[in-house]
C-alpha cells in the first residue's frame, strides 16, 4: 500500500467526514457512549426527550420521530454531514476511523446507515461503495439536503398517520430519499450494534421484538446492554451474536439481501455477488 492510499484512506474516515454525532435519548445514561466517541475524536451532543403533558397519548414511534426530527434540524445546518444515534447503539471499537460508506465528493448522497437492519444492497460501484436499504434508525449518517427532506417526511408521518398511532417510519426513509433522487448506502459491515432490550411496540404491531447486527466491523467498544446482568455475561452476549451472524447468512442464502431481481437486472451482477458473499463470509462477530 503507497504512502498516497494510506492517506486517502486516512482522509475517508468518519471522523476526518463528520461535522458531529447527535445522541437521541430519553432517560438512558449516555455516559459510556459518549465517552468513547469523544475518545474517537467525534464532538457528541446528546439531545433528550421532552417531557410534556401532551405527549401522554403519543405512541413510542412517534415520539422517536420526534426525536430523530430535532436532529435533522440540526443536521440541516452543518456544513459536513452527521451521525445520528439513538442512546442504545454500541460503536464499535476504532468507530472513529471507520471508512465513510460513500464518496464524500458526491452530491447526491441522502443517509448511509451504520448500522442496518433487515439490509438489501442494490448496486455496488467501482471503488466498492454499496447502495442499498435499511429498515432502522439506531445509527446512520445524513448529509444536509437529505435532513431537509427527511423534516417532510415528519410532516407527512404527521398528516397521514398521526401522533397515537403507531408507524413504521424509519422503513420509509430509503423509498422518500430515493423519490427525490438521492441515492442511499449501506456499510459493507455494521459499525455497532443496537444493544437495547426488547421492544414492546414492535410486538403489539407483529413485528419482531429484537433486531441485532448481522456482522460487525470490530469488536464492540463495550457491553451491549442486553447482555449486561446476565450470569455470564460474555456468553449471553456471544449467543446474541451467533443467532444474529445465522440470521444474516440466512438472509443472503434466501435471496433476502441480495435480491434475485437485483442481481438480473444489473450491469454488474458479479461486483454484486463478490460483495454480498464476501460480506457475510468473514471472521468477525
Amino acid at each position: 500500500m503507497t504512502l498516497n492510499t494510506v492517506k486517502s484512506l486516512n482522509e475517508n474516515s468518519l471522523v476526518d467526514c463528520i461535522s458531529k454525532v447527535l445522541i437521541i435519548a430519553y432517560k438512558e445514561s449516555t455516559q459510556q457512549l459518549e465517552a468513547v466517541l469523544t475518545t474517537e475524536g467525534l464532538e457528541c451532543v446528546v439531545l433528550r426527550q421532552e417531557h410534556k403533558p401532551e405527549y401522554q397519548d403519543f405512541s413510542r414511534s412517534y415520539l422517536c420521530l420526534m426525536n430523530h426530527r430535532r436532529a435533522w434540524e440540526i443536521a440541516t445546518q452543518q456544513t459536513q454531514p452527521t451521525i445520528i444515534i439513538e442512546a442504545d447503539f454500541v460503536p464499535v471499537l476504532g468507530f472513529g476511523k471507520c471508512p465513510l460508506p460513500f464518496n464524500r465528493n458526491q452530491t447526491d448522497v441522502g443517509i448511509s446507515w451504520l448500522y442496518t437492519c433487515a439490509p438489501q444492497v442494490y448496486s455496488v460501484s467501482p471503488d466498492g461503495y454499496a447502495e442499498g436499504f435499511s429498515t432502522s434508525a439506531v445509527a446512520y449518517i445524513v448529509t444536509p439536503q437529505a435532513a431537509r427532506y427527511l423534516i417532510e417526511l415528519s410532516d407527512e408521518i404527521t398528516e397521514k398517520v398521526g401522533a397515537v398511532n403507531y408507524s413504521t417510519w424509519d422503513s420509509n426513509i430509503d423509498s422518500f430519499l430515493r423519490a427525490r433522487k438521492l441515492k442511499n448506502y449501506i456499510p459493507q459491515r455494521n459499525y455497532g450494534e443496537h444493544g437495547g432490550l426488547p421492544n414492546p411496540e414492535h410486538y403489539q404491531n407483529n413485528l419482531s421484538k429484537t433486531h441485532r447486527a448481522d456482522l460487525l466491523y470490530n469488536q464492540l467498544a463495550f457491553i451491549p446492554l442486553y447482555a449486561v446482568g446476565k450470569k455470564n455475561e460474555k456468553l449471553a452476549f456471544l449467543w446474541v451474536r451467533f443467532q444474529a451472524r445465522l440470521k444474516g447468512i440466512a438472509r443472503l442464502l434466501t435471496g433476502r439481501f441480495l435480491r434475485l431481481k437485483v442481481v438480473q437486472t444489473s450491469s454488474y451482477p458479479m461486483r454484486l455477488l463478490k460483495f454480498a458473499i464476501l460480506r457475510h463470509f468473514t471472521l468477525h462477530l
